[in-house]
């Protein structure tokens, strides 16, 4: 399973606070913002030759590659359909609301059969001279929902004929109402059945042992915390198979999670309801003791103004 691509980007250390960078004023009480991305990809391609195919794309939170290359003859059909919407609902007199919503589908059928070719190039040297490609059958497909901490990988490589049918879908839903409540969903699905002639098959599945959505709820990305799923994981998933095969794999991963982390911002400081008061704030406002202050009421161990007789 060297070859299982880890579930967690290794540079994503930013934090995420939506109410801090799209904040509603006094000015424009209702700030809205939506950006609501989509891509639609279909393709079909019949020949003798040698090729080299990739594609990769990343909407959010969930994210697809599928790479592969050979000589011999090909007749592939796939599509591609990419989703990528975010919205934002900041009003200043209520909770603010933030929404996201990604989704990735990939289909392909495909026959593939190893044969050495040589191709002329051009109407130069190598016209005189075909090119020689003599290259085994290979192709690699993962995906991944950060999310969920969910990676799923299918490879073949050295293989003298592939036929395959393969699907993938991956969503993730995410919405935050800041008090904060939040609500999400990671869902990860890959199916395969094939028929591997003379070849390698890998299928790896890793699954993080917790949901990453609570820090979304903090008000931090921290991915970068735990760069890899490898530590400790839930599930685990590692075959190989070398020579002739007949795979059918029908994966499914789903994690949903709610949390309320809701606080009565009536208390005082004592109990925790300013402690996410601007420090301006607190020192503004004259007003008794341990109120916005900070400062907690102490029982005095005599009478502040004695009674005189």
């Amino acid at each position: 399973m060297a070859d299982m691509p880890s579930v967690f980007p290794p540079t994503v250390t930013s934090t995420w606070n939506p109410a801090l960078m799209f904040p509603a004023t006094t000015a424009y009480v209702n700030g809205y913002q939506e950006s609501n991305r989509t891509f639609n990809f279909e393709q079909s391609v019949q020949g003798n030759g040698y090729f080299v195919t990739y594609l990769y794309a990343k909407a959010g939170n969930v994210a697809l590659k599928n790479y592969a290359h050979g000589s011999g003859s090909l007749n592939s059909e796939a599509t591609l359909t990419y989703q990528n919407l975010d919205t934002s609902t900041h009003n200043v007199y209520s909770d603010y609301n933030d929404f996201a919503q990604d989704c990735i589908q990939f289909k392909e059928d495909v026959a593939m059969v190893y044969a050495p070719m040589k191709i002329a190039v051009g109407n130069g040297y190598y016209a005189a001279n075909p090119l020689d490609y003599s290259s085994l059958l290979k192709e690699k497909t993962w995906v991944k929902n950060y999310l969920a901490g969910t990676s799923m990988h299918h490879e073949v490589e050295y293989a003298h004929a592939l036929d395959k049918e393969l699907e993938i879908v991956a969503k993730d839903k995410i919405n935050m109402t800041w008090d904060p409540e939040l609500t999400s969903v990671g869902y990860t699905q890959m199916k395969v059945v094939e028929d591997v002639t003379d070849g390698k098959a890998h299928i790896g599945v890793l699954q993080a042992n917790q949901n990453f959505a609570t820090s979304y709820a903090e008000g931090t990305v921290g991915l970068g915390s735990r760069k890899s799923a490898w530590r400790d994981p839930s599930i685990e998933i590692d075959e190989d198979y070398w020579g002739t095969y007949h795979i059918e794999k029908n994966m499914t991963l789903e994690v949903p999670y709610h949390i309320i982390l809701k606080k009565d911002d009536w208390l005082p400081c004592c109990f925790g309801g300013f402690n996410d008061m601007n420090p301006k704030d607190k020192g503004a406002f004259k007003s008794a003791t341990g109120v916005f202050d900070c400062t907690c009421f102490k029982a005095p161990t005599q009478a502040q103004f004695p009674r005189v007789y």
